[in-house]
């Protein structure tokens, strides 16, 4: 058995049994036995900071030099009205306060001011923050909460967060330069929306899945492990699933379209307005604007005319909705919440388990939870959306088209069209 494993056992058999000053004297006489380096092997072992060991090293040099008989000199410690404090042992409870003890508003202020900058990966549990510690120790400061950059990592490890280094990826396409402007300007959109009552929702079309008895990936618990097709060929298929999400951002509410044709503006607004029909307009009684966050590419590009031009016939004009739709600059679609919240949770729910039917895939999106409170759910189409629709600049003309005046390429409002218009 090595030192490390030994110095481990015996603090699991006496750990529980001393006291915090007892504690650090042990943890001082292992780590003299064991020579140089050995306060970093008994804190690796123990899990004990390398201040309380090195403080019981000199608890330890003091205790030695003590001739028989005569009284323990005072050892340093906290100072408690000016006089250096006996050696003793704290009552619980004892020391300072955490921050999120004496303030307990620091944490809702600090996941209100993550609300716009959270992005995270849609297929794992990595997530992320756009501003830097000491910017967001003085944005809290500002609300008349204290807490240093150091104090704000604590807290943002305790949500969740965590340093990643950059990882180099080829293809990436240069920063948008009104990146940070669109930020901001969706994060007004989605606070004045939100300050009337409105429903947001963010869309997008989550990784295609080939159903069949294939391989899905990571684990879960089971006596034996699944078997599947040692190739994932195209051909061996039942069809190809497209899910395509709607995500209620007010109400933590996601639903999902599961299409088995293509990811085409056609069926990226059916979806929309599969969810307004099913859920949204009775969650949002008498609301007739709708803000719609949208990456930039794909069924819901930007640039898409077929897109803006269903918006019109399928969802503005035949539910009388106002439609405002906000679209994230290149490269940024982790920050659309749709992908960490609502298709971020449905892979950890099926990951490990292959996806051998359509039901069995919308079992699993449905049975999709969180503590949080996400519900989803979920429902199949099965019509076909051909590719490759074919819209003119008359087509474009007719439609009530309105762009903003910030970043009007990715920001713009569609309203319905009365019936003369249409005509």
């Amino acid at each position: 058995m090595s030192d490390l494993e030994a110095t481990k056992t015996r603090y699991e058999v006496l750990g529980p049994l001393l006291d915090e000053r007892l504690l650090r004297l042990w943890a001082a006489r292992e780590a003299r036995a064991i020579g140089s380096g050995g306060a970093y092997q008994v804190a690796a072992a123990t899990g004990m900071s390398l201040k309380a060991i090195q403080t019981g090293l000199g608890e330890l040099d003091l205790l030695e030099a003590l001739p028989d008989g005569l009284p323990l000199t005072p050892v340093p410690g906290r100072r408690s009205n000016g006089q250096r404090s006996q050696p003793r042992v704290r009552l619980p409870g004892g020391g300072r306060k955490w921050t999120e003890d004496k303030d307990p508003t620091i944490l809702p202020a600090l996941e209100l001011l993550l609300a716009d900058e959270v992005a995270g990966d849609p297929m794992g549990r990595q997530r992320w923050v756009r501003s830097s510690l000491r910017h967001l120790s003085e944005r809290l400061a500002a609300q008349g909460h204290s807490a240093s950059p150091t104090t704000v990592s604590r807290l943002l490890k305790g949500l969740g967060f965590s340093q990643k280094s950059n990882k180099r990826k080829l293809g990436a396409v240069g920063r948008c330069p009104e990146r940070d402007a669109q930020f901001l300007y969706i994060a007004a959109q989605r606070q004045t929306f939100t300050a009337a009552g409105l429903p947001i929702v963010s869309v997008d079309t989550k990784k295609k899945e080939l159903i069949g008895n294939f391989r899905n990936g990571g684990r879960s618990w089971c006596r034996s492990a699944p078997e599947v097709d040692e190739h994932d060929f195209p051909s061996k298929a039942v069809c190809q699933a497209v899910p395509f999400g709607v995500y209620d951002v007010t109400k933590n509410a996601g639903f999902v379209v599961v299409g088995t044709s293509y990811n085409t503006p056609q069926f990226a607004v059916s979806a929309i307005a599969r969810w307004w029909q099913a859920e949204g307009r009775d969650a949002y009684p008498g609301a007739d604007r709708l803000l719609i966050l949208a990456d930039g590419g794909g069924g819901n590009g930007s640039r898409a005319g077929a897109w803006k031009v269903n918006l019109q016939e399928r969802l503005c004009n035949r539910h009388r909705l106002t439609v405002t739709v906000c679209h994230y600059p290149p490269g940024c679609s982790k920050w659309n919440p749709v992908e960490h919240r609502l298709f971020s949770q449905i892979s950890k729910n099926w990951e490990g388990q292959p996806l051998r039917s359509l039901d069995l895939m919308l079992g699993y999106i449905r049975g999709t939870t969180t503590r949080t409170g996400l519900r989803v759910s979920a429902e199949l189409d099965d019509a076909t959306y051909p590719k490759g629709q074919k819209v003119t600049r008359d087509d474009l003309g007719k439609v009530s088209f309105k762009p903003h005046a910030d970043c009007p390429i990715r920001n713009y409002t569609i309203s319905p069209q009365i019936a003369d218009q249409q005509a």
